[in-house]
């Protein structure tokens, strides 16, 4: 078996999603259903399908009812083990909570409000000879929100920058939130100081990776991809068939 090839996913579902309003009071935002099942649901099951058996989720908010739903795993033919984000201080920090999770293998990491077509885990599951992999779209309109990844002409990502203001570089390319690593993340989540936001985050720990001079190589992902950040998203997800 490659050591490129992954088979463990680390799952971000702490937040509460304020943004939902009412929709959280009792869930955890990656506990709301779009088409039937809960947004978590449809991406370990198309993590599943990709060959990823064994699952981390970082928990939070509403704990328990992620918790009572996934279990030990086994009801969906995977092993999920669960840790606790207790202070919401970043999505840096909460990568350092996935460490004797993911010991010497790399992992799939994804946050638990984003949904890609299913066949992309496929692709994000090898890692080639890279030390990291990010998703992108290309959605020039939606940089504003997110981040703008940077890539040179082997598509490698050369910078990545959170929400660049009018006039700052930019990018085409907008960071779509799922993500492969080796352990060598790890270094690098370490080191990790607060960002103006007042948080420690993931995406400064990538650029670091990046600009150490090790691979990290920017896919493009296929289809769909939604990340489910307010009602109106939902609404729109939920009336599609």
């Amino acid at each position: 078996m490659s050591s490129s090839t992954i088979h463990k996913a680390v799952l971000l579902a702490a937040g509460k999603g304020t943004r939902m309003r009412e929709l959280t009071s009792e869930l955890p935002k990656p506990m709301i259903p779009v088409r039937g099942q809960p947004i978590l649901r449809h991406i370990v099951d198309g993590l599943r399908a990709a060959g990823v058996t064994h699952f981390q989720i970082v928990v939070g908010w509403h704990a328990e009812v992620v918790k009572d739903y996934f279990g030990d795993g086994s009801k969906f033919g995977v092993t999920v083990e669960y840790a606790t984000q207790v202070v919401q201080d970043g999505t840096g920090r909460v990568v350092e909570l996935a460490k004797d999770f993911a010991g010497a293998d790399p992992f799939i990491l994804s946050y638990g409000d984003i949904l890609i077509d299913p066949a992309n885990y496929q692709r994000l599951a090898d890692l080639g000879d890279a030390e990291g992999l990010v998703s992108v779209k290309h959605n020039p309109g939606e940089i504003a929100k997110g981040g703008a990844v940077f890539v040179n002409e082997r598509f490698e990502m050369t910078d990545l920058r959170e929400k660049p203001k009018p006039g700052e570089p930019t990018s085409p390319w907008y960071n779509a939130g799922v993500y492969a690593f080796r352990p060598s993340i790890f270094e690098f989540t370490a080191k990790l100081e607060k960002s103006p936001r007042g948080e420690y985050e993931l995406t400064d720990a990538i650029r670091a990776l990046a600009q150490s001079g090790r691979k990290v190589q920017v896919i493009e992902l296929s289809g769909d991809w939604a990340d489910v950040r307010d009602p109106e998203v939902l609404a729109q997800l939920n009336a599609e068939t």
